[in-house]
């Protein structure tokens, strides 16, 4: 396998390690029930610890189908829970990071809450598009699992919340529902806030405390490449009262790694480009490693010139 190749397969597979690493954070019931308690109104002004004893069942972790007829019954059966697919056969479907159910304090009623993590706004698509498309499927996939026939009126209400790393500020946006009385003032049946979703932009930088940026602040010290394992373990445990449990710890110590390993090919992407620059600009290789700081060896195999 050609070095290019090489690298390109092994930041991939670092990439994909760190993904799967946020989810498996994320999905930790003491960190969803700060998410709800902050991007849920009838959580709001609950203690987290309340709002985790609500959290049912299991909480699924990249294992239930976006794809349409693969998140509910693909028979048209009744079936109970989500709809989930083993890893082995999991090859080629999109699925949804992390999903649950969460009885809301009536006892009585639930929704559905669905937790994306991305690592950036991504380019190749309109994030808003995509979790238009998400929310549409959690209520859509409802048929024949959560209701049946046209009793609608059993539809859940269903959160996409979508968790934005690596943005210059923090960002809090919710896109929901309205209904614009264009002629007459009608009052129509039904759940107006049937549809949410949720778009967070989670800074590398550490935001401030305060009330304001408790949710961004928690999800930064998780995800953020600038802390240290020991410095996430002290924010989580003092400011917000996280019993940090052994695997819970080595999760976070995996993730500060992978953070860790993205940030250093991308600092190294970097000064490849910059010693390119340089070179196409006459800069000599030598000034270039001084500058770069890295070795004249691995400038000149950057440029494709001989390795003495």
């Amino acid at each position: 396998m050609g070095s290019d190749l090489k690298n390109t397969v092994e930041a991939a597979d670092v990439r994909s390690q760190y993904d799967t690493a946020a989810k498996v954070l994320l999905a930790h019931k003491t960190i969803l029930s700060r998410i709800l308690v902050a991007t849920v109104d009838e959580f709001k002004g609950m203690s987290p610890d309340e709002v985790e004893g609500y959290i049912e069942g299991d909480v699924h972790v990249g294992n239930v189908p976006v794809d349409p007829g693969m998140t509910n019954s693909e028979t048209g059966e009744r079936i109970v829970g989500l709809n989930t697919v083993q890893p082995e056969i999991r090859e080629g479907y999109v699925t949804f990071d992390v999903i649950f159910y969460v009885r809301m304090r009536d006892g009585l009623s639930q929704i559905i809450i669905n937790v994306e993590a991305q690592k950036d706004d991504p380019s190749g698509y309109d994030i808003l598009n995509r979790a238009i498309f998400y929310v549409s499927r959690l209520v859509s996939s409802q048929k024949d699992r959560d209701f049946t026939g046209r009793n609608y009126n059993d539809l859940k209400r269903v959160y996409s919340i979508w968790i934005c790393m690596n943005m210059d500020e923090c960002i809090w946006n919710h896109v929901h529902l309205t209904n614009d009385a264009i002629m007459a003032n009608h009052e129509w049946k039904g759940k107006l806030d049937l549809l949410n979703i949720v778009l967070l932009g989670i800074p590398n930088e550490l935001p401030q405390q305060g009330e304001e940026y408790e949710l961004h602040r928690l999800l930064s010290t998780m995800f953020s490449v600038e802390l240290t394992a020991n410095e996430r373990l002290n924010i989580l445990e003092n400011e917000y009262g996280i019993n940090v449990e052994p695997d819970f710890r080595k999760e976070l110590d995996v993730m500060c790694n992978l953070s860790q390993g993205i940030y250093e090919q991308g600092e190294m992407e970097k000064a490849k480009k910059m010693a390119i620059s340089m070179h196409e600009d006459g800069v000599t290789v030598d000034l270039i490693a001084k500058y770069a700081n890295v070795s004249v060896e691995l400038v000149r195999k950057w440029l494709g010139l001989s390795v003495a």
